[in-house]
């Protein structure tokens, strides 16, 4: 017997990616469906190889009778229908940022706290974390195993992809605009400045200690997924690449590091996949990642300035284990540990 799964904002890029997953993966649904604003009721949309679903409008859709709900529709959205959804007896797990914060709401990564998907029973939502933590924290869990972090220094290189359709409209725009000699202010849209051929320092909102709100979330959760004792500082910058975040990450550690033994544990752990070859080509980017589910690991190398230093680089597909497929991820403990049919 399976599951009754909707998912909501089916039409967005991380919609459309977790119904992909959920059929990928072969996730066992008895019916899947697709819902969206009004202005999409009614479109078509693939779901596996054989499967179209007509789009329903999430405003008039009841959720009785759906067991799990993989919600990315945003914010403000979700502020409102997820918990409409819960009290129908609806789980749902929203890819937003209104609920990760909520203390009464879990805010998991499979491969590093699936215990705490046992907390949804408080408010019926789970929480997906920010794309740039998620594939952060993959790669910390095991060195922070091994070797106990105090402190984290990231600096990120995010994919477009990250600020929805509309943002990689605006990069294609933008740079088939400079070769046809257009002034890109008629596509500046979604960004503060010129993306295309560019890098911004500068993702979502500014906040009054100057860092932006995406490296507030790096911080913040970090602290209540892996451990609130390790001190997070990040700087975040938006790229122009369609689908994949980077991330030089610089972590010092309580107990003696070295790059052999980072190594050794960060090949062994669940979702991490190490190319680290120390020669041309011998490290993954965000254009070998895209499509792809583990965290990829590279330049794994000590840092002699501090007493137990070490630096690497990560990438992820941001679409992908930075939303969807964690999403995904946390429906299949779900349905493994708490909702067994």
């Amino acid at each position: 017997m399976g599951y009754k799964v909707a998912v909501v904002g089916a039409t967005g890029n991380v919609g459309r990616e977790m119904l992909s997953i959920l059929a990928e993966r072969n996730f066992p649904v008895d019916e899947v469906i697709a819902l969206a604003s009004k202005r999409s009721a009614g479109t078509e949309i693939s779901f596996g190889e054989d499967t179209v679903l007509k789009v329903k409008d999430l405003e008039t859709f009841d959720f009785t009778g759906v067991d799990i709900a993989l919600s990315s529709p945003g914010a403000s959205v979700s502020k409102v229908f997820a918990p409409k959804a819960a009290a129908a007896g609806c789980v749902v797990v929203d890819n937003t940022s209104h609920f990760r914060m909520d203390p009464d709401v879990p805010l998991v990564v499979p491969e590093v706290n699936p215990h705490a998907v046992a907390g949804y029973k408080k408010r019926g939502i789970i929480a997906n974390p920010n794309c740039s933590t998620i594939q952060m924290v993959v790669a910390l869990k095991p060195l922070h195993e091994a070797f106990k972090i105090k402190r984290v220094v990231v600096s990120s290189y995010q994919s477009v992809s990250g600020g929805g359709k509309d943002a990689m409209d605006e990069l294609f725009n933008q740079t088939r605009g400079i070769y046809m000699n257009e002034p890109f202010t008629k596509t500046q849209k979604k960004f503060t400045k010129q993306i295309a051929f560019n890098v911004i320092p500068h993702i979502d909102v500014f906040m009054d200690d100057g860092a932006t709100k995406e490296e507030w979330k790096m911080t913040v959760e970090t602290a209540k997924i892996l451990d609130p004792d390790i001190q997070v500082h990040a700087n975040c910058c938006r790229v122009p690449v369609f689908i994949g975040h980077a991330e030089y990450i610089n972590i010092e550690t309580e107990k003696p590091i070295t790059d052999e033994a980072a190594r050794k544990v960060l090949k062994e752990a669940q979702g991490i996949t190490v190319v680290d070859m120390r020669e041309n080509e011998g490290y993954v980017t965000p254009v070998e990642c895209a499509g792809e589910d583990n965290v990829f690991v590279s330049r794994i190398r000590a840092d002699k300035t501090v007493k137990n230093g070490l630096s690497f680089w990560c990438v992820a597909d941001n679409l992908r284990k930075g939303a969807a497929l964690n999403a995904v991820q946390i429906a299949e403990v779900l349905i493994r540990d708490h909702l067994k049919k």
